[in-house]
């Protein structure tokens, strides 16, 4: 949430501060803007004061301005009237602050721990809170351990800020109306006193000529306080002392100044470093001049030609974006990517206009300026407030007859007043009454503003209270909540707190604005008061209802900003309630999606998805991915796009057909738009496609040729095919079969490093070693996919992707089948929820010896069966072994062994074998003696010799020729099929 530098009396007390009108003439404008500033502009960085100002209340006691601010403005003329709504301009302004302010790289305070949540409010929000990023458990920290930190959402701050200070001036309240006017004049004019004649009289008509309805002037006698500027670097200081005395004589000392600047020359060594503390400032002003008209300019004189204005003509905010249904394409969203570079401005570009500022003032220029706003202030505005306070207490007084201390005050000061004139004209927030500039309602209202100023907040108070019983008795009811809302925040600032908050004077304000006025603008402006006083207090609960009840169809960004604060009121409580934190950051993200806003919109679903994803709240899920992929494209953040729309497609979806056939084809375009590498034959650049699951753990690898089962009246003496199902009891005696063949081969000892024969693997047999396979013979592998959809998909050029790595060297790069010219040209159709099993076949390996080869993937191209897009991507082969069981460290944790189907060891060249029967019998009686024909076939390049056989039941057979006399055998006819001696 907004988590401001200053404390929540500061922040209100800045909401509020005296009024500043600016008159230079044309001269002196010429002279500030050597250094690319106004006259205003140049004053803005000074304009806190850094010493205690004093003031006399009517009953003479003395009260201390601490920490004053005050708003100096160049003077802007306008004929509209007060509306009950922000101007589109005004509007406009509010989009681009907020627009223009991101969250910064590198936050270190911006993650909230809530239960078994860690919430990441950083700059890498977006990559932290998605499933793909992380896994969600590298999120999680135990309370215990955990800080506890505060988000801060610096845009709504800047929002908020901009808001208050963009306030129109109303009739009903004169807390933004100005009380003083400076009145500017170089020392190089000719006759300066008659220019200051000349300022002092457009003043004067313009506050009362009753032309313009804009700006609004507090009192009648406004203060008018004589500048004259002398610049140092091409005006005569004597002359500019002399007319200064002249000035003193006719205005009195504490009503001119002189103020010497611009005593830098270009002349200058060029690495002097001198601060610019306006930059901060004028952000808010190039962007009001970016969507600004400004009001209406005064032909003459012309030294008015330098203000700030809003205007009304202005078209609707451009940024604003038209929603696709969620069933829609993102086909039409390319079109919108060409217009947002045109409404979304980079931050940097925002700021500081072209060239540096005061490049001619020099740091005791600043203590010049700082000097200055210090004795205008403490020796013009305050002196002039003060007697201002006096002379309303006193004809208050003096008009009712009652004692001359407000603090003893009662509401007998205004009985039998004078009915407020009606209306026909005024608008229907006021309810017909209108005030005339002289009723005591209005005189106690301004006096209590005046105190309010000057930060006497108990007298403030004491009045507040009485004009809202007045207002109130009247049916006054703008007037009245505008009394409520200032009594409200001036008993929240009186010292020492003597009275609680009365935060139902803010209710029933916010409601009357609202719904009896009418009136947004003020209504918001009492929210966000009340919502920051609040939350001072702990009553977050309290504060995001009202923030939210602040949300309506008028405004989408007020919306989005205040459900985005309301989130993370629920997320500060004490119990933290982070789904509804969750809850209304999706709410949140829409209306700032509506906005205009994307940035802020996919990083309000970001933070979201840190509480939904992996809670099995699958429908959520997809609505957020989806979401999180629109505005990634939008945003051109492609590889974020494709992923977002994956995570729709690799969870369990419980969508209709109709909407994972939508979802499929947002996925297939984003990623053919957004990846040309798509074809690319290069499998290291191809990304990862979802669709269709792979079993990995039902991957079957066949080493070597696939036998010839029969060949005429030949019949083949195997047992391995890939068809075959795993027998573990006949796998046991084929082992040791085969130890027994190689002992006796071995003088009766088996090797330490022998391996038993394993043409066929899969996730049965044991695949703890790496197969051995043998140069220029075939490895088979049989790819299990699985179409979780309910929509049908089709495969098309599938390849396996492999690496190698040979002996005393680095591993090669990933290659695939189609680089040897080994292609499969066989497609492969998945229907809905259907099982295939795809054999790559005649892959052989070209491969020089003694190396280890990696199957680790494979590449092929998708489409959706309905639709004729087709993309090209690539998906792993990894296969996770048995779960370990044997240490107690394993029975404790889960750990699996390693599987190496995948991972053969390829040998030299060896002979290959194959054996066939003729004549084989299929029955026979007991005792019958039968004779069969047995071939030997060494289908390999490579000599085969010292054949040995073996048997279970070495009784029953017997080898002999007809040339030959028959000897006792030594095995039987249940081969070995690849032997090498």
């Amino acid at each position: 949430m907004a988590q401001c530098v200053q404390s929540v009396q500061e922040f209100v007390q800045d909401s509020f501060v005296p009024m500043v009108a600016v008159l230079c003439s044309e001269e002196a404008e010429r002279v500030t803007r050597k250094n690319n500033l106004n006259f205003a502009e140049l004053l803005r960085p000074f304009c806190r004061l850094t010493s205690e100002g004093h003031i006399r209340d009517p009953n003479n006691q003395v009260q201390v301005v601490k920490n004053l601010r005050i708003c100096v403005n160049n003077v802007v003329i306008s004929p509209n009237t007060v509306s009950a709504a922000l101007s589109p301009s005004q509007c406009r302004l509010l989009n681009e602050v907020v627009l223009s302010c991101q969250p910064q790289e590198g936050a270190v305070t911006n993650v909230i721990t809530a239960g078994d949540y860690d919430l990441n409010f950083s700059d890498h929000s977006l990559k932290a809170s998605t499933p793909w990023y992380s896994a969600w458990k590298e999120t999680l920290l135990e309370v215990s351990t955990s800080k506890h930190y505060t988000a801060t959402t610096p845009w709504f701050e800047t929002y908020r800020e901009n808001f208050l200070q963009s306030m129109p001036a109303s009739d009903h309240e004169f807390l933004n109306h100005y009380l003083a006017c400076l009145l500017v004049v170089s020392s190089t004019e000719t006759v300066p006193v008659e220019h200051f004649l000349k300022l002092s009289q457009e003043q004067h008509r313009i506050q009362h000529s009753g032309e313009y309805t804009n700006p609004k002037w507090f009192i009648p006698n406004t203060l008018k306080y004589y500048v004259l500027l002398h610049d140092m670097s091409e005006g005569d200081e004597q002359r500019a002392d002399a007319v200064y005395e002249d000035m003193k004589q006719r205005y009195g000392s504490q009503g001119c100044y002189l103020l010497k600047m611009n005593s830098r020359t270009f002349s200058a060594e060029e690495d002097e470093q001198i601060p610019d503390p306006w930059s901060q400032y004028l952000q808010r002003s190039n962007l009001h001049n970016q969507v600004s008209t400004g009001g209406l300019n005064i032909d003459k004189p012309k030294y008015l030609c330098f203000h700030y204005g809003v205007s009304n003509s202005l078209e609707n905010h451009p940024l604003q974006l038209e929603t696709a249904s969620s069933s829609g394409t993102l086909h039409t969203l390319s079109a919108v990517n060409a217009d947002l570079k045109k409404g979304a401005r980079d931050p940097e570009t925002l700021a500081g206009g072209a060239g540096s500022h005061g490049a001619c003032l020099t740091l005791n220029d600043h203590d010049h300026i700082r000097q200055f706003i210090q004795e205008f202030t403490f020796r013009g505005l305050l002196p002039h407030i003060e007697k201002n306070i006096r002379q309303l207490n006193d004809q208050l007084v003096s008009r009712k007859g009652l004692s001359r201390s407000l603090f003893t005050a009662t509401k007998k000061w205004f009985g039998g007043g004078k009915v407020p004139e009606k209306s026909i004209s005024e608008p229907k927030s006021t309810c017909g009454l209108l005030y005339p500039p002289e009723a005591p309602e209005l005189q106690i209202r301004k006096m209590a503003d005046l105190c309010f100023l000057v930060q006497h907040y108990e007298l403030a108070y004491s009045c507040y209270h009485t004009a809202k019983k007045d207002f109130l008795s009247d049916q006054a009811m703008l007037y009245a909540a505008g009394a409520l809302e200032m009594a409200a925040v001036s008993a929240f600032l009186q010292a020492g707190a003597p009275r609680p908050y009365p935060a139902h004077y803010m209710d029933t304000a916010i409601q009357t604005y609202r719904d009896v006025c009418k009136n947004m603008v003020l209504a918001e402006r009492c929210a966000l008061l009340s919502a920051e006083i609040l939350k001072s207090q702990g009553k977050y609960s309290e504060a995001a209802t009202l923030l939210i009840k602040m949300t309506s169809e008028d405004s989408d960004l007020r919306s989005a900003l205040l459900l985005e604060q309301a989130a993370h009121c629920f997320i500060n409580m004490r119990n933290p309630m982070v789904r509804k934190f969750a809850f209304h950051m999706i709410l949140a993200g829409h209306r700032f999606s509506k906005a205009g806003q994307r940035r802020h919109a996919l990083r309000c679903y970001c933070q979201a998805m840190q509480v939904y994803k992996e809670r099995g709240w699958s429908l959520a899920e997809d609505h957020i991915n989806f979401t999180i992929g629109r505005q990634s494209f939008t945003l051109r953040q492609p590889e974020n796009a494709v992923i977002a729309f994956r995570q729709i497609l690799t969870n369990d979806s419980r969508q209709t057909a109709t909407q994972q056939g939508a979802f499929l084809r947002e996925y297939l375009y984003v990623y053919k738009v957004t990846s040309p590498i798509n074809f690319c034959s290069t499998s290291t650049l191809l990304p990862q496609l979802p669709l269709p699951y792979i079993h990995s753990s039902a991957t079957r690898v066949y080493f070597g040729h696939e036998r010839r089962l029969a060949q005429g009246e030949k019949q083949a003496a195997t047992h391995v095919s890939l068809d075959q199902e795993y027998d573990q009891d006949l796998a046991a005696m084929w082992c040791h079969l085969e130890e027994q063949l190689v002992a006796a081969a071995n003088r009766g000892i088996v090797p330490v490093n022998f391996q038993t024969t394993q043409c066929c693997l899969n996730s049965q047999t044991d695949n703890l070693r790496h197969p051995l396979a043998v140069v220029e013979e075939p490895i088979i592998v049989e790819v299990t996919f699985r179409n979780p959809l309910k929509v049908s998909l089709s495969l098309s050029n599938l390849s396996l992707v492999w690496r190698f790595t040979a002996d005393c060297a680095s591993p090669s790069k990933e290659k695939t089948t189609e680089e040897l010219s080994i292609t499969n040209e066989e497609n492969l159709a998945l229907g809905v929820g259907n099982l295939g099993k795809f054999p790559f076949k005649n892959c052989d390996c070209f491969l020089i010896c003694c190396i280890d080869l990696n199957i680790v993937g494979v590449v092929y191209s998708l489409a959706q069966t309905s639709d004729l897009m087709v993309v090209r991507g690539r998906q792993e082969l990894k296969i996770r072994g048995p779960r370990l069981n044997q240490t107690k460290e394993d029975k404790m944790s889960v750990r699996h062994g390693p599987d190496l189907r995948l991972d053969p060891i390829i040998t030299p060249p060896m002979p290959l074998m194959e054996v066939f029967f003729l004549q084989f019998p299929t029955a026979l009686l007991c005792g019958e003696i039968r004779k069969a024909y047995v071939e030997f076939c060494n289908v390999s390049s490579v000599a085969l010799c010292g054949l040995r056989v073996v048997s279970t039941h070495p009784d029953f057979f017997t080898f002999g020729s007809q040339a030959t006399t028959p000897l006792s055998p030594t095995s039987g006819c249940e081969l070995a099929c690849r032997l090498a001696v």
